[in-house]
């Protein structure tokens, strides 16, 4: 790996010098070089493992405020793209609100985030801990596997810039997931569970065995009656329409474009007493965390919900120009072919805790949702298949849910929480506890 992370280091170099001698003014490169492992499972097997490495950057070049855009993995054409990138801002109108790149600074050093065991860990024990969450599932009598997932990679990566950025970072991850199957006919219940982090410390047996469960626990659901209820929230499901609602408005791209419910509402309460949503970019461990974003500008702390109260949007350093505010350190890359797009690096869904099991009276628990994707990211309103259900009656969950569904708009769903669990997880770069919220429909 080591090799590989001279070379990147030494093609960034290169591109941004021959990008500035082709005449940029301004010039930024992203190297990226890494290494995974991907496994399939269908049904208890294993379908495929395969293990691929990746090398490559992006280039952008600035000429009179025109961003132009090249990218390549091949070292004997770095010339060329670094060439491309210039000649494709020459031909662009010049943009007005283009500020510049990010300035040099310092780095907060992340814990946490590249476990070398994950980065160089080998096919056959990833086939091996694949195999746990199919021995997990097979100790839950009735569940059948039918398929699943495990991957874990390392990277490194170098943001250069002309302005005299030079931030590498290291990093490594690793996920599994499985699905499992209970009953049969009408009866018939499906559940998966999944698992993820940047160490080695996930327990693979756990996946497969809480799949299994909840898809046994779902077997046989009655009927629940339309109407407005509490709603029990587990995180997967809080944290998909959190994903497909609330983030979008919450980008400074979005809200200077007009496409956010949130335009002029910083300093407004937005949600319940007592909630805080907080992007954490430093968080020890976070899937999102590291010592600068994607751009190279150092990562932060956000509040962004505080006891309610709206208090910032999320900026890359583009959208802060335009507003003559700091970045907050949310340019956010996928991979070096692509330029940053604005995007939380840690969601922290923080209220206060408490047993919101035992203290609701009556209402529905949600496992998880399917549909959040559909939701409209300018109003806010949803409408998501709930799966994996039950009814809370007296403190107790109880009887799974057939089949049901919950519509509203996250802008009520913050207002009206009353609750959170105890139960925080990782569900990538959101973390949430369950969440408790009244005044949603469900249709059964």
């Amino acid at each position: 790996m080591s090799a590989d992370i001279d070379l990147i280091v030494s093609m960034a170099e290169k591109a941004l010098r021959i990008a500035s001698q082709a005449g940029a003014d301004e010039v930024e490169v992203f190297g990226l070089s890494g290494r995974g492992v991907h496994v399939d499972i269908q049904m208890n097997k294993i379908d495929l493992a395969r293990e691929g490495y990746i090398l490559g950057l992006g280039i952008k070049a600035v000429v009179n405020g025109a961003v132009g855009f090249s990218s390549t993995n091949d070292p004997d054409r770095l010339s060329k793209a670094a060439q491309s990138a210039v000649s494709s801002a020459k031909v662009r109108d010049s943009d007005p609100d283009w500020h510049g790149l990010p300035p040099a600074s310092g780095y907060t050093t992340v814990a946490g985030i590249h476990d070398v065991r994950v980065a160089q860990m080998d096919i056959d024990t990833c086939i091996d801990l694949s195999l746990e969450m199919v021995d997990g599932a097979a100790s839950v009598e009735g569940a059948i596997p039918t398929g699943g997932r495990f991957s874990c990679s390392g990277s490194s990566y170098v943001i250069l810039n002309s302005n005299g950025v030079e931030m590498l970072e290291h990093t490594s991850r690793i996920n599994g997931m499985l699905e499992c199957r209970a009953g049969e006919g009408s009866e018939m219940s499906t559940a998966y569970e999944f698992d993820i982090s940047r160490n080695l410390d996930i327990d693979f047996y756990h996946i497969g065995k809480e799949a299994a469960r909840k898809a046994t626990a779902s077997v046989g659901g009655v009927k629940t009656v339309t109407g407005e209820t509490e709603i029990l929230f587990k995180p997967d499901a809080i944290g998909d329409i959190l994903e497909s609602t609330i983030l979008p408005s919450l980008s400074a791209e979005n809200v200077q474009k007009g496409r956010s419910a949130l335009i002029g509402k910083l300093g407004s309460k937005i949600g319940a007493p007592g909630l805080d949503l907080i992007d954490d970019a430093l968080l020890e461990g976070g899937i999102g965390s590291a010592r600068s974003d994607g751009e190279g500008t150092p990562s932060r702390t956000n509040h962004i919900i505080e006891d309610g109260v709206l208090g910032t949007y999320l900026y890359d350093t583009y959208t802060a120009g335009k507003d003559s505010v700091e970045s907050t350190g949310n340019g956010v890359r996928n991979n070096y072919a692509q330029t940053t797009t604005i995007d939380v690096r840690n969601l922290l869904v923080q209220y206060p805790a408490s047993d919101v099991v035992g203290d609701t009276r009556r209402g529905v628990q949600v496992g998880s949702v399917i549909g959040a994707h559909t939701a409209n990211p300018i109003s806010g309103d949803f409408s998501v298949e709930a799966r994996n259900s039950f009814v809370v009656e007296d403190g107790e969950v109880k009887k799974p849910i057939r089949s049901m569904m919950v519509s509203g708009n996250v802008f009520q769903l913050l207002h009206n929480i009353t609750g959170a669990g105890r139960d925080a997880r990782c569900l990538g770069n959101i973390i949430t506890p369950t969440i408790r919220v009244s005044g949603l429909t469900v249709v059964g």
